[in-house]
């Protein structure tokens, strides 16, 4: 039995000898081989080199070096299909996935789920981003036709199974918790407190969580441009009947009526505000066609290290 162990890296060379180390001595409580392969979006802070010289002591340890930085979207689903294991842990490189988590994924596997997802109940982030996530995946569920597993990170173990479906799914820019929803089977997920990352920067920032925000929206759910449509056929009702109640009012108080600009500036505004939110909703949509029909790979792949 093999089980393989992807982490995604982007300058992460505080945290990436530990997380080997950690790794590593976590999977000495199995009598499993093992691989851990590390993905790299091109790091400028010596990450490379810091790996490229453990992988030489050893050979469990490979490594992908991408041409370029791909984003935290494509480059791990990537590596998840370059694993060779029975079984595949995704693993975040920053221990806000604590590594502890392996031993628990790799005792639901054997235990017949061929999906563990790990749900972060708890975290030490500011509650306030905490309760920000929740209402997101909330919204998100209320709006997908697909069931999401709430609070999840991505990280998890999926069964050689599973990777074979994924690899069947021809998507240039995948939502990877949207696409282990839509294979079907089920999902079992291990509860834990997701920890501070200790050392280096976060590489998430306002754009790249709204960026899987709208990915998750876009690919998941057709009641948004549905909703556009309910809400165009509402607003011509009110409009028609705002526009007959001021022209009858026009007709009976002649003299004494007056319009004036106020209520036809602030009308203007509000249409228009409405009319550029819905258009960037759409292409949102737009984009992500144009995304396939583009058919770009994953990541473009600089160098291969011990494979």
């Amino acid at each position: 039995m093999k089980i393989s162990i992807v982490t995604p890296t982007y300058n992460e060379i505080e945290n990436i000898e530990k997380l080997y180390v950690d790794i590593k001595n976590e999977m000495k409580k199995f009598d499993f081989e093992y691989e851990h392969i590390i993905i790299d979006n091109s790091s400028s802070d010596g990450t490379i080199e810091k790996i490229k010289n453990l992988a030489t002591k050893d050979k469990n340890l490979k490594l992908i070096i991408n041409s370029k930085n791909y984003g935290h979207i494509r480059s791990p689903f990537y590596g998840i299909l370059q694993s060779s294991g029975d079984a595949t842990i995704l693993m975040a490189s920053d221990f806000q996935d604590p590594v502890e988590l392996i031993s628990k994924y790799i005792n639901e596997w054997k235990s017949g789920n061929k999906i563990v997802l790990g749900e972060k109940i708890t975290s030490d982030e500011s509650k306030f981003a905490f309760s920000l996530r929740k209402l997101f995946y909330n919204f998100l569920n209320s709006i997908s036709e697909i069931e999401l597993t709430k609070n999840t990170t991505g990280s998890g173990i999926f069964d050689k199974s599973i990777i074979e479906k994924l690899k069947l799914i021809k998507d240039p820019y995948p939502y990877f918790r949207g696409l282990i929803a839509e294979i079907g089977d089920e999902i079992k997920t291990i509860k834990f407190n997701q920890p501070l990352r200790e050392f280096g920067k976060t590489k998430n920032n306002f754009s790249s969580l709204f960026d899987i925000a709208m990915l998750g929206v876009v690919k998941h759910s057709r009641k948004p441009l549905r909703f556009m449509v309910l809400l165009g056929f509402i607003s011509s009702a009110i409009s028609l009947v705002i526009g007959l109640f001021y022209l009858i009012y026009k007709i009976l108080f002649w003299d004494s009526f007056t319009l004036g600009l106020a209520p036809v500036i602030i009308g203007i505004f509000i249409v228009s505000s409405i009319q550029i939110t819905l258009l960037g909703l759409v292409g949102e949509y737009i984009g992500i066609i144009l995304l396939h029909q583009r058919n770009l790979p994953l990541v473009i792949e600089k160098e291969r290290i011990n494979f």
